[in-house]
């Protein structure tokens, strides 16, 4: 099971603010993804060798002429019944107020570690005025400036000592295909459509959390493992936001995955939510597949396709290199293609490139478009290998690694995509001293 671990508390508190400390600080955050509704952002994080999700709330109060009100609530309400830990963030210059103790109490029912963090902690006067929070009835505290990041690496010392060390990709022989996607683009028909047609498929088998179930799917020559993130269970007392739920699901699909099949509705387009699942499975180093779903509810003519295509690839930009498949899963159109086209894209993020060919290929490219010069340091590349990865990635070795642009690397990665095929595949490219 992933490790999340959400920031809450009433708005103004420095949620936000901790939020991007945490994850500007860090070099080990993979990425910040903004979220698909208010003050809604998550991340993929890490302390200490210790891997987790960070979701910043929004602030939570009741009783506000706010619109958003009804809906930042049952976000909050969502995190805290998905989170490994609860921070709870609370302001020292304000004290404690009525909206505090709310929190506090909607926490105390989750029976979930809750770590109290002091915000805005910035001299010494404000240490002792801390100690009010004690009759929070939550026990020791953590004192803080998110703004400076004073007391931060105590706290994530703590936190981690909360968590599962050991999430990691689970190892498996066979691939492990995730269907991802908004709600109500058709992943349950796809789903439905694989499991439901084929003798040999094996019954489902209940997956690493409540609401990811892992099938065996086996048929027409493939035989994978199949992660199904259609169903939303309900659960008591919480009115749920499908549309944040369905990050949540799509964190630990994309998490465990290989390959990422991305559904999308050919009646609504590319939209936001879906650039956001895609770029967490980018972020992720993982395969993708983007399927156009419904594509027999669109008018079309000659050109529909290609404008269709270039529209997505337009978006995605600069990782273009993603196969995109018009299909209907209700009539089952091309679905068994696109089973095809993600088992090619398993074998192209798990190919292995000898060393030698590499560097048969690529030093010629490199003497003939050598790297710019910068500030009068001419870098010279002498050796490339593929690091022993999950993913694919390429170390090469020059006298001046800080000086390579950021455009000469992507040069070296579509020569690359150029001579081997990585379609569906984030490509890494590491310029290490020699």
């Amino acid at each position: 099971m992933s490790n999340i671990v959400a920031i809450v508390g009433r708005p103004n508190v420095g949620k936000s603010t901790l939020f991007n400390r945490l994850i500007g600080e860090r070099q080990a955050i993979v990425d910040e993804q903004s979220g698909v509704t208010r003050d809604r952002t998550y991340g993929k994080s890490e302390w200490n060798g210790v891997e987790f999700n960070l979701i910043d709330s929004g602030g939570y109060i009741q009783g506000s002429e706010d619109v958003f009100e009804g809906e930042i609530r049952k976000q909050v309400e969502i995190a805290i019944e998905e989170a490994t830990v609860l921070l709870f963030v609370v302001d020292v210059a304000s004290g404690i107020m009525g909206p505090d103790e709310v929190v506090a109490n909607l926490l105390r029912k989750s029976e979930k570690p809750i770590m109290l963090v002091v915000n805005k902690v910035d001299n010494g006067d404000r240490i002792a005025d801390a100690t009010e929070f004690y009759s929070l009835g939550l026990g020791d505290y953590y004192c803080i400036s998110s703004i400076n990041g004073s007391g931060t690496g105590e706290l994530l010392d703590d936190l981690v000592k909360h968590l599962n060390p050991d999430v990691s990709e689970p190892q498996s022989e066979l691939p492990r295909f995730a269907i991802v996607g908004r709600p109500n683009v058709g992943k349950s028909s796809l789903t439905n459509a694989l499991l439901g047609q084929e003798r040999n498929i094996v019954t489902d088998i209940a997956g690493t959390t409540r609401d990811t179930v892992d099938s065996h799917y086996s048929g027409f020559g493939f035989e994978f493992t199949l992660v199904d993130t259609a169903g939303i269970r309900k659960k008591k007392s919480v009115h749920e936001d499908v549309e944040f739920y369905s990050v949540l699901r799509s964190i630990r699909a994309i998490e465990s995955a290989d390959v990422c099949i991305l559904m999308i509705d050919a009646t609504q387009g590319f939209e936001h939510q879906d650039m956001a699942i895609f770029g967490l499975a980018k972020k992720n180093h993982k395969g993708v597949v983007i399927l156009v779903n419904k594509w027999d509810l669109v008018e079309k003519d000659t050109m529909t396709t290609k404008k269709y295509t270039e529209l997505i690839q337009s978006k995605i930009a600069p990782f273009k290199d993603v196969p995109i498949i018009f299909v209907s899963a209700l009539t089952k159109q091309r679905i068994h293609k696109a089973l095809e086209i993600a088992v090619q894209v398993y074998q192209n993020r798990t190919q292995k490139i000898p060393t030698r060919e590499l560097n048969e290929l690529m030093l010629p490219i490199i003497q003939m478009t050598p790297p710019p010069a910068v500030k009068h340091h001419y870098i010279k590349i002498k050796f490339v290998t593929q690091l022993p990865t999950h993913f694919p990635s390429f170390a090469f070795f020059c006298n001046h690694p800080k000086h390579v642009r950021e455009d000469y690397r992507r040069f070296l990665e579509n020569k690359l995509r150029e001579h081997y095929d990585f379609s569906g595949v984030p490509i890494e490219i590491y310029m290490r001293k020699k």
